[in-house]
């Protein structure tokens, strides 16, 4: 029996899980349900994501808090076929911090360090870790195109399949706090490598890197390529990895690999099978803002492939709000899957 495979043969195909625990977790739903969760595949709608509040911006799907335990159950079987451990982990936390979040206005209003209409302004926002919303586009299976969101504050999760291979862009992250510092889970940071690998990176540069890689001017105050905004970044910004030692390629490969390795090992190795098939060398590293943890501060890692986008400003320039994106280029809700399906006569 072989029980292990290279990561190769095992990229050129969709992890086979992922249908199965989608439709696993449909079963489980009443059919008031599943009219709130269930879309036509080609319905535009699928590509509407954001990461705003739902107090702010809807969602279309089934909220994860109106769910039974069973369908709970069910659907962490999905998320857990979708993502690594870490990935998995990571989207828990994200959803977890909203009520650390509402804990932590609340701390403040009862010290005195808010008022009351702040309190109820970002009350409104809606933060829960139940309002976070699943949907469905079209029948998971092997013989036609399919997707699952999952979405909500800090969180867009999107899975496009041509019911051959899969893709996982736009895949959105972020944290507020990105370092609790107060309260039970004083010391919390659900995205510490993100933040801590690029410090790393930026701080081992020598100053004539430091010249290319580091830009002098104000910290964005979120993502570039925010779903609100109609900027897209084109161009390439910062130092070339062929211009870097290879320790610092190193450092630059555990960014990505931060990133990419919140996926299922199929697509991981799919994605950084293509990355370092292109090399290093074509990957840009750029930087903005400060140095050093707590202050605002920003980078781009820009390759033929890919593009990784990282923002942590926080609402007094105090680097303690992060938003960060992965995108592969040309791949969004699985634009390059799709084409060569259609093109190839699927339906």
């Amino acid at each position: 029996m072989l029980l292990f495979t290279s990561s190769t043969s095992l990229s050129a195909q969709a992890n086979p899980g992922i249908p199965e625990a989608v439709n696993a977790f449909l079963k489980t739903l009443q059919p008031e349900q599943l009219e709130k969760t269930v879309y036509d595949f080609k319905d535009s709608l699928r590509y509407k994501w954001t990461n705003l509040p739902i107090g702010m911006v809807p969602r279309p799907g089934i909220g994860y808090g109106s769910l039974s335990d069973e369908s709970r159950m069910a659907f962490h079987r999905v998320l857990s076929a979708l993502l690594s451990s870490q990935g998995y982990l990571k989207t828990t936390s994200i959803m977890q911090l909203d009520d650390i979040l509402n804990d932590l206005y609340q701390q403040s209003f009862d010290e005195g360090k808010i008022n009351a209409s702040m309190l109820k302004r970002m009350q409104d926002l809606k933060w829960a870790h139940g309002n976070f919303f699943i949907s469905v586009w079209g029948k998971p299976g092997k013989d036609a195109a399919w997707g699952i969101n999952f979405g909500g504050h800090h969180l867009a999760l999107n899975y496009t399949s041509d019911g051959k291979t899969g893709a996982m862009s736009p895949y959105f992250v972020g944290t507020d706090p990105s370092e609790v510092k107060f309260g039970k889970y004083a010391g919390w940071r659900v995205l510490s490598k993100e933040e801590d690998y690029g410090f790393l990176l930026v701080n081992s540069l020598n100053d004539q890197q430091k010249s290319k890689a580091i830009l002098d001017q104000k910290v964005p105050q979120d993502i570039i390529t925010s779903p609100q905004s109609s900027q897209r970044i084109t161009e390439y910004y910062g130092i070339p990895g062929k211009e870097l030692d290879q320790t610092q390629k190193t450092f630059l490969k555990l960014i990505i690999m931060e990133y990419v390795h919140n996926f299922e090992h199929n697509k991981a190795h799919e994605v950084m099978d293509k990355i370092e098939k292109t090399g290093l060398d074509m990957v840009y590293f750029c930087w903005i803002g400060s140095q050093e943890n707590n202050k605002a501060h920003y980078y781009i890692i820009h390759g033929p492939d890919f593009l990784i986008e990282y923002d942590n400003v926080g609402f007094q320039n105090d680097g303690n709000h992060i938003h960060a994106i992965f995108r592969e280029n040309g791949n969004d809700f699985g634009e390059d899957i799709l084409k060569q399906h259609y093109s190839q006569g699927g339906h």
